[in-house]
């Protein structure tokens, strides 16, 4: 049956936007190729990292959404949106391999009048220069005036119960004109606020800007965590005080990372064809670097915390609490607790962890144990690190059962645990 919307890819904000689409009476079918996660889907089982839960499932497909792997079903609808995951490579490029991989798909079964939207995280310019090519290519037509695109970068926050999808204002960038109005009736149907960009750059600039203002302010509260320990200074109630200022300030929060779907980007390392732009945002270069020491400075708060009881790193019993990039989600992109797990392990430590999403967890291949019981693995524990604040965690209670707690998060009440 022909269907109004294509979700190219149910991966990360895929879901999430055919969950809104089908809430609005849109009908929505869902491609990827992966034929275990669409199965799994079918039968009512998202992801298990993803947003959703099993009853979200559920109420979609009961109100129509379906999905599939064969890519014919994209030749019959009226809008697509390609959601592809996009990566860092090892040079710190943008992998777009998953969407070429989703464009060249759609473009092969492309019908002229249809609207196509790129909501995956692209580095600017790339609908313009990379993905318009690859549409007018493999379809034969010509965008903007035989089918619309524009680009609207996904903005869901996964496991924010504050902002749903509709009162999350879209940006919206189109080709032309008329592309730009296609996609706003589109999102005008699933968002209560259409904001509409001057076209494609303006809108995936956009999400470049947002993803690093995120990563360059956790920076500076990273630093000042350094800066505040060695200074004996506690830096939760410093930005308890600060974040009383009713203007010029924003509270973020220090943690062992920054972890998620979301990656900061230095333009000078968009390279493409070629291309280089020359000048950096040095400003975010130098924020990644700090975020990404991190782990490295846990686990020396980790040591130092032993030592300073009599203990060695080398032997001791070490519980990890929540291995997941956010509270209450079970996704671990870009999760910094693999590599203080790894840098525990190579300091001699026996490691041990618990997280109520994840089941079964691996550290350089080898499985680490899971601790069922958590009071009595606390208990047990030399030291127990809370890498990530999960609802379920009691941390007055664990605090009361822990030899000895290091709060990464400063989510434990005052003077229960050491903190970050």
């Amino acid at each position: 049956m022909p269907a109004d919307l294509a979700v190219l890819s149910l991966a990360h904000s895929g879901l999430p936007l055919a969950q809104a689409a089908t809430a609005s009476g849109i009908g929505t079918i869902g491609y990827d190729p992966d034929e275990a996660a669409v199965s799994g889907i079918a039968a009512g089982r998202p992801p298990g990292d993803g947003p959703l839960t099993a009853a979200d499932v559920r109420r979609m497909l009961a109100k129509g959404f379906r999905t599939s792997t064969d890519p014919a079903v994209l030749s019959r609808v009226r809008t697509a949106v390609i959601c592809a995951p996009t990566r860092l490579g090892a040079d710190r490029t943008v992998d777009l391999t998953a969407v070429h991989t989703a464009v060249r798909t759609l473009a092969a079964r492309l019908r002229p009048r249809t609207t196509v939207i790129i909501e995956s995280s692209v580095h600017p310019g790339s609908t313009e220069d990379v993905i318009r090519p690859l549409l007018e290519e493999g379809s034969g037509l010509r965008a903007g005036r035989d089918f619309h695109l524009a680009c609207s970068p996904s903005r869901i926050d996964p496991g924010n119960r504050e902002h749903s999808y509709r009162s999350i204002p879209k940006v919206i960038g189109g080709l032309t004109p008329a592309c730009t109005e296609a996609a706003a009736a589109f999102y005008g149907r699933l968002s209560d606020k259409v904001v509409r960009a001057r076209g494609p750059r303006e809108a995936e600039t956009a999400k470049l800007l947002e993803t690093n203002y995120r990563q360059v302010n956790i920076a500076l509260m990273n630093e000042m965590a350094v800066f505040c320990h060695d200074m004996g200074i506690d830096l939760w109630d410093v930005v308890r005080c600060a974040e009383t200022k009713p203007f010029g300030f924003q509270s973020f929060r220090p943690g062992p990372g920054v972890g998620g779907p979301g990656v900061p980007i230095d333009p000078n390392h968009l390279t493409q064809h070629g291309r280089s732009l020359g000048h950096p945002l040095r400003i975010v270069e130098l924020a990644r670097e700090v975020n990404a020491r991190m782990p490295r400075y846990v686990t020396q708060r980790a040591a130092a915390l032993l030592n300073e009881h009599g203990k060695s790193a080398r032997g001791a019993r070490i519980l990890l609490l929540g291995v997941t990039y956010k509270p209450d989600l079970a996704s671990q992109e870009g999760a910094p607790a693999r590599e203080i797990a790894a840098r525990l392990e190579e300091l001699g430590a026996q490691l041990s962890y618990h997280d109520p999403y994840v089941p079964r967890w691996q550290v350089n291949g080898r499985p680490v144990p899971r601790a069922d019981g958590l009071y009595e693995a606390a208990a047990g524990a030399d030291l127990t690190v809370l890498l990530q604040n999960h609802r379920t965690y009691d941390l007055q209670g664990l605090a009361a059962k822990a030899q000895l707690l290091l709060d990464t998060r400063g989510a434990s009440p005052a003077g229960a645990a050491h903190r970050l």
